[in-house]
């Protein structure tokens, strides 16, 4: 075997075994980037719960709601990979999926735990306390 059929061989089997197969794989930087990026995204909302910063109930619950959806999207883009140009439609039909689940996810979230408080609170009454 010549050095020059080695090297060809040795070059495709390398790439082969090695997952090179033209899709962005991320690096640790990016995956630094987004594992930071979530630790914020889930550290604000536990803070603005445990705080109350918004004083408003309503208020908290939305922006709890849209820095889950931000979180989602940076898991998707740092950590899935997805990105506009990847695996011809694929990634776009994965992206209507994933917003769809979401939609279904958090507004039956939400319900739940609207009809769950309604109906399982306690009364209290302060005139039939002895």
């Amino acid at each position: 075997m010549t050095t020059d059929a080695h090297a060809s061989h040795g070059g495709t089997h390398d790439a082969a075994h090695h997952g090179d197969d033209g899709h962005d794989h991320g690096s640790l930087r990016s995956y630094l980037t987004g594992f930071g990026l979530s630790v914020v995204l889930t550290a604000i909302p536990f803070w603005l719960v445990m705080t109350n910063a918004l004083g408003n109930t309503n208020l908290t619950v939305l922006a709890v709601m849209a820095f889950a959806v931000v979180q989602i999207v940076v898991h998707m883009v740092y950590f899935l990979h997805m990105n506009a140009r990847s695996e011809g439609g694929w990634t776009m039909m994965a992206l209507i999926f994933t917003l769809i689940i979401v939609i279904i996810a958090l507004s039956g979230s939400l319900w739940v735990m609207y009809h769950l408080n309604t109906n399982m609170m306690p009364i209290h009454d302060m005139r039939q306390m002895p």
